[in-house]
């Protein structure tokens, strides 16, 4: 079966002596990836000395409102200082989908189709950035490349098998702003 890589976690700063850490969840399923017996795939930042490729989660518990991780790899809180910054990733099958409906995975999400909401073909969908708010990257039918704020308001319709997204396009969002004609009275 054909898998493919998610990014479900980024791990923080230690939590007491026994090699728990704090993790930036980065999926809105960590139930589905922080379970203890995970085998997690564990990418170093640069220059750092972590040489772990696999993680397996030992323990998963909320702590306020952090995740703390403890792992197999890491047995104390020396082991676990070097592991800050480590990207965390899930191996799911190609075909998975999320359980809530209205979430998406990105690969799921990139090549789609993109369309105002009169049916004018806008672009593609050619990645999703993530941060305070997540961003759609469209490149459009001009070839240049346009974000969108992925949100309800912006995008009403998402249609995965159908190839295809609904954006509500604005003025200057992935159209470019109509031109304002120049004015022959108005001294150059």
């Amino acid at each position: 079966m054909e898998t493919i890589e998610v990014v479900v976690g980024r791990i923080g700063k230690p939590h007491g002596i026994r090699g728990e850490l704090t993790v930036d969840v980065r999926t809105d399923e960590p139930q589905r990836r922080f379970w203890p017996g995970a085998r997690l795939l564990a990418e170093a930042p640069r220059g750092s000395a972590f040489t772990h490729a696999t993680l397996t989660v030992r323990r998963a518990r909320w702590h306020q409102s952090a995740l703390l991780l403890a792992f197999d790899e890491i047995p104390d809180r020396n082991a676990a200082e070097g592991a800050r910054g480590v990207v965390l990733r899930a191996a799911v099958p190609a075909d998975e989908t999320p359980d809530d409906p209205e979430e998406f995975y990105d690969h799921q999400l990139e090549g789609l189709a993109a369309y105002d909401v009169d049916g004018t073909p806008l672009g593609e969908v050619t990645g999703l950035l993530h941060g305070a708010q997540d961003l759609l990257q469209i490149r459009t039918t001009d070839g240049r490349d346009a974000l969108v704020p992925f949100v309800t308001a912006l995008v009403p319709e998402v249609d995965v098998p159908g190839g295809r997204i609904v954006i509500a396009d604005r003025p200057g969002l992935v159209q470019p702003l109509p031109e304002e004609p120049e004015d022959p009275e108005e001294p150059a």
